[in-house]
């Protein structure tokens, strides 16, 4: 065999190799591709009980999932409803309680907490208000463990908001209701002046523009 006749036989031996190779790697790709598994709900016939959705493991703890800190994940301290805060209670804390607050609680609550929202003037069950004394003086942990579980109509609300939300909208409670209690002392000495007057009736022009320019 002459060395041209050798070389053209080992490139087509090394072609053949990379088309057996090619065909091989797609198929197991499409295997993967078709990897059986089960739909949620699903039943199987290798399981006994005929589930195919398996229990966890006893005295096994997901990843991501070991809450041990009881003052955070459950509002307790010393087996009691948390009177504290777990976290410092900033202005941006505030504002996302706020802002949770409003999508989540006022439709119930309204925005102010006295129990008059959206869904309650249409029929739904009326809920207590916030600023009654009872719920004025709930540790924080008590608001806390009713957003997570629920209590009486009110659903739980832990799978629409996670802890941090929680202890945010919280702490936004405790700034609403220190809002309709609040002593003057704690308004600043510039704006207490302020506090004496009527509040402005809207009527579609600005405030402070003459009737005469509005017409």
């Amino acid at each position: 065999m002459s060395p041209k006749t050798g070389r053209r036989s080992r490139h087509a031996a090394a072609a053949a190799a990379i088309v057996v190779l090619a065909a091989v790697t797609a198929a197991c790709r499409q295997d993967m591709h078709d990897a059986p598994r089960y739909e949620p709900l699903e039943a199987s016939t290798f399981f006994s009980n005929g589930q195919s959705a398996r229990p966890l493991v006893a005295n096994t703890v997901a990843r991501g999932q070991l809450n041990q800190d009881r003052h955070l994940y459950e509002g307790v301290v010393d087996g009691r409803p948390a009177e504290t805060f777990p976290m410092p209670v900033s202005a941006e804390v505030l504002a996302r309680g706020q802002e949770r607050f409003n999508v989540f609680c006022s439709p119930c609550h309204g925005r102010s907490g006295e129990g008059n929202g959206m869904i309650v003037q249409r029929g739904f069950r009326q809920p207590p208000s916030l600023h009654e004394e009872r719920l004025r003086t709930a540790p924080v942990g008590y608001l806390f463990d009713v957003m997570t579980r629920g209590f009486g109509a009110m659903q739980d609300y832990s799978a629409q908001l996670p802890v941090a939300d929680r202890w945010a909208i919280a702490a936004y409670l405790r700034a609403l209701q220190l809002s309709q209690r609040a002593p003057v002392d704690l308004v600043p000495a510039e704006r207490r002046s302020a506090l004496d007057q009527s509040p402005a009736v809207f009527t579609g022009r600005n405030a402070d523009q003459p009737a005469q320019e509005a017409r």
